[in-house]
């Protein structure tokens, strides 16, 4: 695992993905950056199970993009899980959705989200979010720490 934080992005959309790595590119944040498609794959990679269970080259995140309406597990279920694994924290949650319902950003809260942002409709605006995010949470920025090692063992996680 290399010394910077990773970031995990869970979202179905290729094309918000790919807008995603370019603003966190054009804002100069180098971390490493990792992608899957589906709430399964999201618990699956923080699981460290098959095919993610090389930590070298699928670190534990320290920042969650999610994205709530998803194929095959939805957000909700991604930040019960995680949650439920690390009940401390430790793990940034930004849900990143075109969702803008009420009681669905109040359900992401009321399960652990630490924040909720709409995705901006074009690049500039994204890369502006990007901007902003980078900056915050490079100010709060802490590994996380599970309540129970199983796969994800203390050995994984280092202070930055």
């Amino acid at each position: 695992m290399g010394s910077a934080p990773a970031i995990l992005i869970v979202d179905d959309s290729s094309d918000d993905v790919l807008l995603l790595k370019r603003a966190f590119k054009k804002t100069g944040v180098a971390n490493p950056i990792h992608c899957v498609k589906s709430g399964r794959e999201a618990i699956a990679y923080l699981k460290g199970v098959a095919p993610f269970e090389d930590r070298g080259k699928n670190p534990i995140p320290s920042v969650i993009l999610l994205d709530l309406q998803m194929p095959d597990g939805d957000g909700f279920e991604v930040l019960q899980w995680v949650r439920n694994k690390f009940p401390n924290g430790g793990l940034l949650i930004v849900v990143l959705t075109r969702v803008e319902e009420l009681r669905k950003i109040n359900r992401a809260y009321s399960l652990g989200a630490n924040s909720f942002l709409t995705k901006p409709g074009n690049p500039e605006e994204l890369q502006e979010l990007i901007r902003i995010f980078s900056g915050y949470w490079l100010l709060t920025n802490r590994m996380p720490a599970p309540e129970n090692s199983g796969s994800l063992s203390p050995g994984n996680y280092a202070e930055h």
